[in-house]
């Protein structure tokens, strides 16, 4: 129900512009009077104050129906069934009257979880078409004011252009406490983590094994939690990728820019951007299927023993992958420069590559830093060719030839299965999550730096 309200919603928010948008024609084309706004701005602004209100209040009901709805139940429970009970027994009987509900029944529930389940499913009806009555009326409310507030001299341009100005502002807010939740959160559940597991041994331990006992009725071992062989993975992998993105990518960004014509460069770019588009899943299958059994014949070839998983496919796959990344944006960034410096530099006698290598390049390196290092962050934070190419096993050793982890692969790893966040197996997601934020903040640090003190030299 709630989708076709919002399709509703948007149909009626057309609706509203069309309405707006004729009284704004007529008001046009009155000789008499000067219009103060187009008629698309009045258009806008009955649609926005028609649509908008009303988009908030179903998002509103919807968050908070399931809610109230989930205690007034609780609380219509005959009192043998939710009397001494815990909060988690109570979650489970809640859960089970919904599964009732929903039709997933496992064994035979009781007549009282039935008759719950029927009034569950009863009042959320009631809820819903409640919801629909309220949102037509406040549409149909707010259609009848915009609209009688219309005239010629009304400024709907300004009420359209200062409603969006606080849309901005909103969305500008929300990206910015969404940022500041995260790293709280972050923050938070690692000083929890850090509280069982000292520091030290985090940065600084040589053995990650965070498989523990997380119930009474498991076997698992006591846990290591040093982090180094984890880190060490990511850098081994991101290295490698970087390796082969870096040179081929910014050779290929050379290319076709100063030596490729437009028709070879109207079919290269699009196809060389299509990697972008490729689900990693399917570089994953490619990384297993193709340039593992490929590492492997090369190094059965030298005498060299490969893992069957090893860092060097899972490198040269995501290299491959993060290619598009440098080369669309130092394409960008070369075809940015002044095309007098380029110009300039020939004219004293400067060949083609020497123009590139000593003009070009260095002035064009702020828009290829951002593109290296927006790579390296894809690089770091890819899961799954690491997942199907590289393993899982957290080794402390560097040789590109073995199976190696990363950070990624472990925080998935460790947030899979039993989530009780109240052992350090669970937590050590948050604090590996830390770290890696922290080692991407310095990387950005670095990256402008670098792009401050070469757009002051060129500018």
């Amino acid at each position: 129900m709630a989708g076709y309200l919002l399709l509703a919603i948007i149909v009626f928010a057309l609706v509203a512009f069309y309405v707006g948008r004729l009284a704004g024609s007529r008001f046009a084309t009155d000789s008499a009077v000067q219009a103060h706004s187009l008629p698309g701005y009045h258009g806008a602004f009955v649609a926005v104050w028609v649509g908008v209100p009303a988009l908030v209040l179903v998002l509103l009901w919807l968050v908070v129906q399931g809610s109230i709805i989930d205690s007034l139940l609780m609380a219509s429970l005959p009192a043998s069934l939710v009397e001494g009970t815990t909060v988690a027994q109570r979650s489970l009987l809640l859960s089970e009257i919904k599964n009732v509900a929903a039709g997933v029944i496992f064994g035979q529930p009781t007549p009282e979880v039935i008759a719950a389940a029927e009034t569950w499913v009863r009042w959320n009806q009631i809820a819903g078409w409640a919801m629909v009555v309220v949102a037509l009326c406040v549409m149909l409310l707010a259609l009848f004011v915009t609209t009688s507030r219309l005239s010629p001299h009304f400024r709907a341009r300004t009420s359209f252009e200062r409603f969006t100005l606080i849309t901005m502002i909103l969305c500008s807010v929300a990206a910015i406490l969404t940022t500041v939740g995260i790293i709280v959160s972050l923050i938070w559940e690692s000083l929890a983590f850090f509280r069982m597991v000292p520091v030290h041994e985090f940065l600084f331990g040589l053995r990650w094994e965070p498989q523990i006992a997380m119930r009474a009725d498991q076997v698992a071992g006591q846990g290591a939690f040093g982090a180094v062989p984890v880190f060490l993975g990511t850098i081994v992998i991101a290295s490698i990728a970087m390796m082969v993105a870096i040179p081929i990518g910014l050779f290929t960004a050379i290319f076709l820019v100063e030596y490729a014509g437009d028709r070879v460069r109207n079919i290269v770019k699009p196809i060389l951007e299509m990697l972008a588009g490729i689900p990693t899943v399917v570089y994953g299958f490619f990384a297993v299927l193709t340039v593992a059994p490929a590492v492997r014949n090369a190094g059965s070839l030298f005498g060299i023993a490969t893992s069957p998983n090893s860092a060097l496919a899972a490198g040269l796959v995501m290299g491959i992958m993060i290619i598009p990344f440098i080369s669309s944006l130092a394409d960008d960034a070369i075809r940015a420069v002044p095309r007098n410096m380029r110009d300039g530099s020939l004219a004293m006698g400067a060949t083609r590559a020497e123009t590139m290598t000593k003009v070009m390049l260095p002035a064009a390196l702020p828009g290829i830093v951002g593109g290296i290092l927006l790579a390296l962050s894809r690089a770091i934070g890819e899961t799954m060719i690491v997942v199907m190419a590289a393993g899982l096993i957290a080794s402390l050793n560097i040789n590109p030839l073995d199976s190696v982890t990363t950070v990624t692969v472990q925080i998935v790893s460790l947030l899979t299965g039993d989530t009780a966040f109240d052992n350090p197996k669970t937590l050590a997601a948050f604090a590996l999550g830390l770290m890696l934020f922290l080692v991407t903040l310095a990387l950005n640090v670095l990256a402008l730096s670098i792009v401050r003190k070469y757009r002051e030299q060129y500018d």
